[in-house]
C-alpha cells in the first residue's frame, strides 16, 4: 500500500530561506561564540602558553642557551630551603597586604569625596587619573630623584619642618624602602580604586538615602547601612584585581629598588627575573615565578565563593 501526500488546495508551502552568512552570524548562540573567539584566542596565545611553558621550565634544569633536563618538583625543593625564597615571600605579602588595605580605604575616601556636588568636579576627576595613566618607568624615575639621599624633595620639605640634615636615606634603609614601594604603589593605585568605586556610588538610588534620613539615620550609618551593602560585591572585585596586580608588581620595585637593599624589597616578580635572567637558572626562576600561583588560586576561589554565596 503506498501512501501519498498531497498539498491541500489553498495551502502554501512554506519556502525554504536560502543560507546566507548574515543569517547564519545572526544567531544567538553563533554571535555569541563570534564575539568570544578573540579574547578567548588573545588569552590562549599570550597567556595560556606561557603559563605552560613556564610549568615546563619549572620541572627542568635549564640554564641560558643549553638544552633542558627533566628534574622533576627538583627545583620547587631547592626554592624552599633558600632562606632568600623566605624573606621574598614574606616582603610579598606585607607589600601586597599593606598596599591593598590601604588603597581601599583612600579609595573609598576618594570616591566618597568625588560623588560631592562642587566646582571644576569634572576636571578634578580627570586629574586624578593621571597617577594610572602615567607610564610606571617614568612616575618610579621621578620618584626615585625624589627619595635620592643627595637629592631629595622629600627631605628637604622636612629639613623646613625641623628635621635634622642630612636625612634619611630612604631606598638605602631597608625599613625605609619597603615603607617607601608601598607607598608610591598605593598612589599609583588609588585612581582605580577610586573611579570604580565612584561609577558604583553613582547607581546607589537616591531614594534610599532619603529614606535612611526620614528615619533619623547619621551620616555614618547611612554609610554603613546603606553605601557599604551595595558596594561590597564592587569593593570585593576591585580588591581582588589589586591583590592580582600587586602581588605579581614588577616595574615598579625593579627600578626603584632592584630588591635592595639586602633583599628587603625583594618581591616573586623581582627575585624570579633575577634568578632567571641575571643568574640564567631559568627552571629555578620559573619555580620561584609559579610560587605564587597557589596563594593567588586560593583567593579567587574564596572571593568568588563568596560572591555566589551573598548572591544566593
Amino acid at each position: 500500500m503506498v501512501i501519498r501526500f498531497e498539498a491541500l488546495p489553498g495551502v502554501a508551502t512554506r519556502p525554504r530561506r536560502p543560507f546566507s552568512l548574515s543569517s547564519w552570524a545572526d544567531r544567538g548562540t553563533v554571535f555569541s561564540w563570534l564575539m568570544m573567539a578573540p579574547p578567548v584566542l588573545f588569552i590562549v596565545t599570550f597567556v595560556g602558553y606561557p603559563f605552560f611553558y613556564g610549568i615546563f621550565l619549572s620541572l627542568q634544569n635549564r640554564p641560558v642557551a643549553q638544552p633542558g633536563t627533566f628534574v622533576g618538583f627538583a627545583n620547587f625543593i631547592k626554592a624552599a630551603h633558600d632562606p632568600v625564597f623566605w624573606r621574598v615571600v614574606q616582603n610579598t605579602f606585607i607589600y601586597t597586604g599593606v598596599a591593598t588595605v590601604l588603597k581601599m580605604v583612600g579609595g573609598l575616601g576618594l570616591a566618597l569625596a568625588m560623588n560631592q556636588q562642587f566646582k571644576l568636579k569634572n576636571i578634578i576627576r580627570a586629574l586624578l587619573l593621571l597617577p594610572f595613566i602615567v607610564p610606571t618607568v617614568l612616575s618610579t624615575v621621578a620618584f626615585m630623584w625624589m627619595l635620592d639621599p643627595a637629592f631629595s624633595v622629600v627631605n628637604r620639605v622636612l629639613m623646613m619642618f625641623g628635621m635634622p640634615k642630612p636625612g634619611p636615606s630612604w631606598l638605602g634603609n631597608p625599613i625605609l624602602a619597603m615603607i617607601s614601594i608601598i607607598l608610591i604603589n598605593t598612589w599609583r593605585g588609588l585612581p582605580f580604586y577610586g573611579i570604580t568605586l565612584l561609577a558604583g556610588l553613582q547607581t546607589v538610588p537616591t531614594e534610599l538615602y532619603e529614606a535612611a534620613t526620614i528615619d533619623g539615620a547619621s551620616g555614618w550609618q547611612r554609610f554603613r547601612y546603606v553605601t557599604l551593602p551595595i558596594l561590597q560585591p564592587i569593593i570585593l572585585i576591585v580588591t581582588l584585581f589589586s591583590v592580582i596586580f600587586t602581588f605579581a608588581d614588577f616595574q615598579l620595585v625593579y627600578v626603584l629598588t632592584h630588591g635592595g637593599p639586602q633583599n628587603a624589597t625583594a618581591l616573586f616578580a623581582t627575585y624570579a627575573f633575577d634568578i632567571g635572567m641575571g643568574g640564567g637558572q631559568l627552571g629555578l626562576g620559573a619555580a620561584v615565578a609559579l610560587a605564587m600561583l597557589p596563594a593567588l588560586a586560593l583567593l579567587i576561589v574564596a572571593i568568588t565563593l563568596y560572591l555566589r554565596k551573598k548572591d544566593a
